[in-house]
């Protein structure tokens, strides 16, 4: 039989994203980003006027970030370890929203961070992508992690047999976004890797593994 297989998000899940991102909005570009919505694009400032970043120049701006600044980024407590954990006994696979030529440049900084994990770059909902990775790994059990609501509803509408854990780990971030357990796209919301890991390994491995 198959290993049971994890595939999870990697900003907000295993790396932190928006704090490096803050700071060197604020550092090189005299930008302010405060989250006090669910609209990323509406979330950064310049600071001299205070006037709103036109949208294209913030999507800009979050694509040098990801060309250039990318060690900036640092691990979500308690993820490192759970994923090691996790991978002992089930595979473990990386489906990250980023442009396909990130893939390399993201598959070497989560080995630089001691996770050797296979990355898979998508664009747009994550269902198209995580039913290819189903067909190609053919698991025993599946589970998905993600920060952001829609790609667990996007996987329910698809995969519906696959466990769906929302998890952010980002204290900017996780008060202000739609819960997707809420909106009864996830199985459960947990927002911490060493809570999440008893869940995580009871629909992987069977609820009565120790």
């Amino acid at each position: 039989m198959n290993r049971p297989l994890l595939i999870t998000d990697c900003d907000e899940v295993l790396l932190h994203m928006v704090k490096p991102f803050r700071d060197w909005l604020a550092e090189f570009h005299g930008i302010d980003f405060h989250w006090n919505g669910n609209d990323f694009a509406k979330a950064v400032h310049y600071v001299a006027n205070g006037e709103l970043v036109p949208q294209k120049e913030t999507w800009r701006l979050l694509g040098a970030f990801f060309e250039t600044e990318m060690d900036r980024q640092y691990p979500i407590a308690g993820a490192i370890e759970a994923i090691g954990q996790i991978g002992r006994e089930a595979d473990v696979v990386v489906l990250t929203n980023l442009q396909d030529h990130f893939n390399e440049a993201r598959t070497a900084q989560l080995l630089s961070h001691g996770l050797n994990l296979k990355v898979f770059t998508n664009q747009g909902p994550k269902g198209p992508a995580l039913q290819k990775i189903l067909t190609e790994y053919r698991p025993s059990r599946a589970l998905f992690i993600d920060d952001i609501h829609h790609h667990h509803g996007s996987v329910a509408d698809l995969a519906p047999d696959v466990h769906r854990l929302h998890l952010c780990g980002e204290p900017l971030l996780s008060p202000h976004i739609p819960c997707a357990h809420e909106a009864g796209m996830a199985h459960a919301r947990i927002d911490n890797w060493n809570e999440a890991l008893p869940w995580i390994a009871g629909k992987l491995y069977g609820e009565s593994h120790d």
